[in-house]
């Protein structure tokens, strides 16, 4: 089956950073509905329109069509007796930002640590960065009305609410 507007997508991707090395966490397998559900972002999604499984794709994406501009805003930086005990860089707080007067729960990484003040930035690792984002198409498979109806795809399982 070709991919086509309500299709249920399996593909095995990568993301690679400006230089071509690894930007994401290695090849990982992703589902999503095709037909503009906002599953996938829209570039690679017209990409694979008309394709079929063994089927592969190369998309460039500026920061604006992948995991949006640096918010300078979504960083912060905090005393360390703020944080647990044993902290270091890498790891990851939940946290809340005010958006609009609304309050927004955000997962911020600790990218910096001295003796007196930690970084912690909620912008995605990727966020401002160009990336190329490849892919091989896995399967393709007519989506279910539920899966439409609902605006994306569920697991072997069923529907799981979320």
């Amino acid at each position: 089956m070709k991919i086509i507007k309500d299709a249920a997508v399996t593909l095995r991707y990568e993301i690679l950073d400006e230089k071509g090395k690894d930007a994401g966490e290695g090849r990982q397998e992703a589902v999503y509905l095709h037909g503009g559900y906002g599953n996938i972002f829209p570039k690679v999604e017209a990409a694979l329109e008309g394709k079929e499984p063994g089927d592969k794709a190369s998309v460039t994406l500026a920061p604006e069509e992948g995991f949006g501009p640096r918010d300078p805003s979504l960083v912060r930086r905090e005393p360390r007796e703020r944080l647990p005990g044993k902290v270091k860089v890498g790891m990851q707080f939940e946290g809340e930002v005010e958006i609009d007067g609304n309050t927004h729960p955000l997962v911020f990484r600790l990218t910096q640590l001295t003796e007196t003040e930690a970084t912690l930035d909620a912008n995605h690792p990727l966020a401002g960065r160009t990336i190329e984002f490849r892919c091989t198409v896995l399967d393709v498979r007519p989506a279910t009305q539920e899966e439409i109806a609902h605006g994306h795809v569920h697991g072997p399982e069923g529907h799981h609410h979320h």
